[in-house]
């Protein structure tokens, strides 16, 4: 049995921002936190969602078909189901006590881009968890979080480890680096080797793929979300 809590934590997006021309904004993207929240709660696991500032906006396209079904957007719809009245009561991480947490896992969209390589009090969060000996994992544009969690010695976890993250040529093909680069922001793959890590590409960008280096798990895009999370389940079990 780990012996850290059986506990997640969700980290959702604070930021948005026009993205789409004629689609609206970016923000959360819905299925990137929902995917891994059923994956966690099928394990047995408590879940909570907790943002920087304890708002969010969905991500416009991830609330259209083909990236989200009926029956999924059927549940963020509901604000009785046990996902969306989360949501709608989102937690700050002055409200989450980090060392009742065994699981950190950062959903994402492009908006995680802009707030969490600054979002301190969720990079806290995740820092404790992997000081205590438990699973960090992001999924997408989480991953932008990740060179700001750092270990005791002040060196970000994932420096020398093997990390992947949405792929530079997915932003190419959604035509998103000018945009990302009016945000003054690095891409993932940028973020990662500045940071120390060693990125790991899929075969295509739309592929379901996901790393595992020790206690840090990471996956490439919305199609990954429930593969990275059932990997980090994995990884969670076989904890000391």
């Amino acid at each position: 049995m780990p012996s850290v809590p059986r506990r997640a934590v969700i980290a959702i997006t604070s930021a948005s921002a026009k993205l789409y021309p004629n689609d609206g904004e970016t923000g959360l993207f819905v299925t990137e936190a929902l995917h891994p929240f059923e994956v966690f709660r099928k394990a047995g696991f408590e879940v909570d969602l907790v943002s920087e500032t304890g708002h969010y906006v969905p991500d416009a396209i991830s609330l259209q078909e083909p990236w989200i079904s009926a029956e999924e957007k059927k549940i963020y719809e509901d604000h009785n189901s046990e996902f969306r009245s989360k949501l709608d009561k989102l937690f700050k991480p002055s409200d989450i006590d980090a060392s009742k947490y065994g699981l950190f896992f950062a959903s994402a969209g492009h908006a995680a881009l802009i707030d969490y390589p600054d979002a301190k009090g969720l990079q806290a969060i995740a820092a404790q968890i992997w000081e205590n000996g438990g699973i960090v994992s992001a999924v997408c544009h989480g991953g932008a979080i990740l060179p700001g969690v750092k270990d005791k010695s002040g060196k970000s976890i994932i420096s020398g480890r093997k990390v992947t993250g949405f792929t530079d040529r997915g932003e190419e093909e959604l035509g998103a680096l000018e945009e990302i680069k009016s945000w003054n922001r690095p891409t993932i793959e940028s973020a990662s080797a500045g940071a120390g890590a060693e990125y790991v590409a899929p075969n295509g960008p739309w592929d379901a793929f996901q790393v595992t280096d020790g206690r840090l798990v990471t996956g490439v895009n919305p199609q990954s979300a429930t593969v990275t999370a059932e990997a980090a389940v994995k990884d969670f079990e076989s904890l000391p």
